[in-house]
């Protein structure tokens, strides 16, 4: 995103005439009745100045300050050159403070003002990691991480071809696996209840939609217990050589060769099969 990081042109400050009094603290501008007591020096309230104010504070680390500064310039210059990037820059802020539903909020309606805008593909990419930074853990409803993966996805059709898509190829990969280690954790939840076909659907969807995660391995190996577990010999058969032939260094296929070879060890680097930890002496 390209950030003015310097004020264009030189800020007047208005001179102000120092009346003798003065050095007591106080100065007249002729319209008062009275002398009153005022700053020395006036506060520069123009776009440029409170622009690169909240740039500053952004630098530093005063997120809040800096949302308010960039809110003053959008309030109080609208027509300026500076607001519609304030605007940008205040979600920025606010993503920053870890106030994603603002942040969406404002970056929604700068995408729908300034759809031409030049940094529009930064929008896009900073509203996806707005919903991305809301993933939840596998253990809960994972509704956002769906909705980062939307947003995720629409940054990559959108920008093909910039840093942008690149970063958000990477970040849909690691929302898919969070997505199938969900699915896995149902799925063990529900075999541990002897919920079988129940479990045989979550882990077939493991299989058949995230076949790119790491959860593919396991999630063929239960499918494997399980349809042993209901009688399913040929079934369980046909579902570890799918595992013996993609992943054939696997442990969860040397636990499922175990399983189906009478007589057959684990070798010395693996774990005991979690089937037979958790059914014992089913066969």
């Amino acid at each position: 995103m390209r950030i003015p990081l310097q004020i264009f042109g030189r800020l007047a400050l208005p001179l102000l005439i120092l009346l003798p009094l003065a050095a007591c603290g106080t100065a007249w501008d002729g319209r008062q009745d009275s002398l009153a007591p005022r700053s020395a020096v006036t506060q520069d309230t123009s776009p440029e100045a409170l622009f690169a104010s909240g740039i500053e504070a952004l630098n530093r680390g005063e997120y809040a300050r800096a949302v308010a500064l960039f809110d003053t310039v959008d309030r109080e210059h609208p027509y300026s050159a500076f607001a519609t990037n304030a605007k940008l820059m205040g979600a920025y802020g606010e993503y920053m403070r870890n106030r994603y539903t603002e942040a969406l909020g404002a970056l929604d309606r700068f995408i729908q003002l300034h759809p031409a805008h030049r940094d529009i593909a930064y929008a896009y990419y900073l509203r996806a990691l707005c919903l991305y930074e809301q993933i939840n853990d596998v253990e809960r409803d994972q509704r956002t991480t769906e909705q980062a993966l939307v947003a995720l996805q629409d940054v990559v059709n959108r920008f093909p071809n910039t840093p942008y898509a690149r970063d958000a190829r990477l970040k849909m990969d690691l929302g898919r696996d969070h997505l199938a280690g969900r699915e896995m954790a149902v799925g063990r939840f529900y075999q541990t209840r002897r919920l079988h076909l129940a479990a045989i659907g979550r882990f077939r969807r493991v299989v058949d939609e995230f076949q790119t995660t790491n959860h593919v391995p396991e999630a063929l190996h239960r499918l494997t217990e399980l349809y042993l577990t209901l009688g399913m010999v040929e079934e369980a058969r046909r579902t570890a050589s799918v595992l013996g032939h993609n992943y054939p260094g696997s442990p969860w296929y040397q636990d499922s060769y175990v399983l189906l070879v009478e007589g057959a060890e684990r070798d010395s680097l693996g774990r005991p099969s979690w089937f037979r930890r958790t059914f014992g002496g089913l066969f």
